[in-house]
């Protein structure tokens, strides 16, 4: 295996894994700790769930 082989194959492992931690951030954002998604909550949604904490 030549040294350009080696090189390739590590640019591909830290893409995938850049691209999942992309992908797995942005969907962290969209959702809160419940499962909601936060652009689909109600306003009294939200007051409730500050209500119970």
């Amino acid at each position: 295996m030549s040294i350009g082989d080696i090189f390739y194959i590590i640019a591909m492992i830290l893409f995938s894994i850049m691209t999942f931690a992309i992908i797995r951030n942005y969907y962290r954002s969209k959702f809160n700790d419940d499962g909601q998604r936060l652009d689909m909550l109600d306003e009294y949604e939200d007051r409730d769930r500050e209500d119970k904490r």
